[in-house]
């Protein structure tokens, strides 16, 4: 199931399949383009969505990584709306990180209307700290895996309108972001479609996601923004470094 992962500088993570690019697309896609690499795994393959199907999602989320440009995607087959912060799922978590090795974690909202959203956003954050522990041994392909703690982990938000902490400037990259979040065809506004409509699913959804990023931008002076939380405080080298 790991044998595609690879060291990455930034590693996303979502409870389901389009949280990563729904919330944080095109920041991944701005990070992309100035050469750093990027890895997205799904903690489970959201079989419980009133739409679609797993086998129909995976497919989809694959594509959509490819736009974004990715360097890998995986799905850690956890149980949709039943997953669990506990040992079991943060080991789990904790031999992803010791492959890819990222500086950075994105992972789930704090707080949010799904409940596997914040659930993740704590196993994931929790299993960024265990990772570094030499003491909590893990095993990849035989062999026993090296510590390892990201430098900085950072929740991206979702349907939640929750105050960011920073804002990412993704002016020229939201057409990226759209495409990816739009290759998951099953889940989002389709006039023709005969499945039963979800929050996700409506007109007024897909548009929120130019409005609501448009309106980030604009309470930082650009055109589109894309909002993250922390746990920890956000420092910065140079006054001069912030927009």
């Amino acid at each position: 199931m790991l044998e595609n992962v690879v060291a990455v500088d930034i590693l996303a993570f979502g409870a389901h399949p389009d949280d990563v690019e729904m919330s944080a697309g095109a920041t991944l896609a701005k990070e992309i383009a100035a050469g750093k690499t990027v890895g997205i795994v799904d903690l489970t393959r959201g079989e419980l969505g009133t739409r679609g199907t797993p086998e129909i999602r995976k497919q989809e989320a694959l594509n959509a990584a490819k736009i974004l440009g990715a360097s890998f995607r995986v799905n850690l087959g956890m149980a949709d709306g039943f997953f669990q912060n506990d040992r079991q799922s943060q080991l789990k978590v904790i031999e992803v990180l010791r492959i890819a090795r990222p500086k950075i974690v994105l992972c789930n909202a704090l707080q949010d209307r799904h409940i596997d959203h914040p659930k993740g956003s704590d196993l994931v954050s929790d299993a960024c700290f265990l990772s570094g522990l030499r003491k909590i041994e893990t095993l990849h392909q035989g062999n026993t895996q090296d510590p390892w703690r990201p430098a900085h982990v950072y929740h991206y938000i979702q349907w939640n309108d929750i105050e960011p902490n920073f804002v990412v400037d993704v002016t020229g990259f939201m057409e990226q972001k759209l495409a990816s979040v739009f290759a998951y065809k099953s889940q989002f506004f389709d006039p023709n479609s005969k499945e039963p409509q979800t929050p996700i699913s409506t007109e007024n959804a897909r548009d929120s996601l130019s409005y609501r990023y448009r309106n980030l931008g604009r309470l930082i002076g650009t055109e589109f923004g894309e909002g993250f939380n922390t746990k920890r405080y956000v420092a910065t080298r140079s006054l001069f470094d912030l927009i």
